[in-house]
């Protein structure tokens, strides 16, 4: 079976609200087309391994669940395929439906003389659910590349590798006052007023930056949202302030400093971690696969985005990023994805296993 008629049928399987059904496609094809040890763990997990026992190990990642679709990209409960321009239309063709074919295909067609690994997760669009699961189990691959987009970052049309990208934690600032009359201000303690000092703090904060090979990454932190008071008459008693971080490895903006303030608390919500790759010489390989399968010049880059390579950096995998998907395309009502491009990701991964 080729990538492409692989992508297509995993595309067409409905996987917002249940993954079952497509990681069910994704563990018979691999039974089907490898001698590699298949398992299916309680999470809903495919992972798969060949040259189980050499000495080093490298995994091809990707997700199989994806965001819910848009009206147009449904019928009747089916997701609604276009193809035309050479390009495949729908829900998760992009993210990353596209990559995990490509991943798939370029781990049959391998001969590694590692153990090469082939993991699909589930749960990757509510935070990673999937992989840290697989991960407190003891999933620990030596090397990993993480198949989300980085098709068109240096120049449009070329598949990049993103040797670092972002997190992101979400926290909420919650300030607290005394309720009074609005007529009179001085028996209260505006909450209000003490969110607009931490919202001070917080705009004043240098953004978190450091370099990964090289490369310059650079967060960002921002006040999204606010909402307080009761009523047009009362001196508001609660303020609850959201902020966005974009935070960069090794380095987190100092939100704690808001609790300085008199009635402010701070609370994370959610840390999705960022990644850096700590090995020039993988990083070189990856880049010299992904050149020797295509005209353009591909670069190593920063990916804005946080993906399961987050996670996996963080217990202490080797990873980069690498994937067809462009700038633009996922949680889109128009998502698409080249087959050429597909094609060409499963050549670089297959490229990186024989040589790793």
């Amino acid at each position: 079976m080729s990538v492409r008629d692989l992508t297509r049928d995993l595309v067409a399987i409905p996987s917002h609200e249940d993954e079952t059904a497509a990681g069910d496609r994704i563990e018979t094809w691999l039974r089907e087309h490898t001698d590699a040890a298949v398992e299916r763990d309680d999470h809903g997990n495919v992972l798969a391994r060949r040259n189980e026992g050499a000495p080093t190990s490298l995994a091809l990642v990707g997700h199989h669940d994806v965001v819910p679709p848009d009206e147009s990209q449904t019928d009747g409960g089916e997701y609604v395929l276009d193809e035309r321009d050479g390009r495949l239309y729908g829900r998760g063709s992009a993210d990353m439906k596209g990559a995990v074919a490509a991943a798939m295909t370029a781990f049959r067609d391998a001969e590694p003389d590692c153990e090469l690994v082939f993991a699909s997760f589930v749960g990757e669009e509510q935070g990673g659910v999937g992989a840290r699961a697989a991960i407190e189990e003891g999933f620990a691959p030596d090397y990993a590349i993480v198949g989300e987009g980085t098709t068109g970052y240096s120049a449009e049309g070329v598949t990049d590798v993103a040797v670092a990208h972002k997190g992101r934690r979400g926290s909420t600032i919650r300030a607290s006052g005394t309720a009074a009359h609005a007529s009179e201000v001085e028996r209260g303690e505006n909450a209000i007023y003490r969110a607009s000092d931490a919202i001070d703090v917080v705009r004043d904060l240098a953004f978190p930056a450091t370099a990964v090979l090289g490369h310059e990454v650079r967060g960002s932190v921002a006040v999204t949202e606010i909402e307080g008071g009761s009523a047009w008459n009362v001196i508001p008693e609660h303020c609850t302030v959201t902020v966005d971080e974009r935070t960069v490895p090794g380095e987190r903006a100092p939100l704690e400093r808001v609790e300085d303030i008199a009635g402010v608390t701070w609370e994370v919500d959610q840390d999705l971690p960022p990644m850096a790759c700590d090995d020039a010489d993988f990083a070189d390989l990856v880049r010299d696969a992904a050149g020797d399968a295509q005209d353009g010049d591909p670069e190593q880059v920063v990916k804005p985005h946080a993906t399961d390579a987050g996670w996996l950096a963080d217990a202490g995998t080797t990873c980069l990023v690498c994937g067809a998907a462009e700038p633009g395309e996922a949680h889109t009502a128009s998502e698409s994805v080249s087959y050429a491009v597909v094609e060409r990701c499963a050549d670089i991964y297959q490229s990186v296993a024989d040589r790793f």
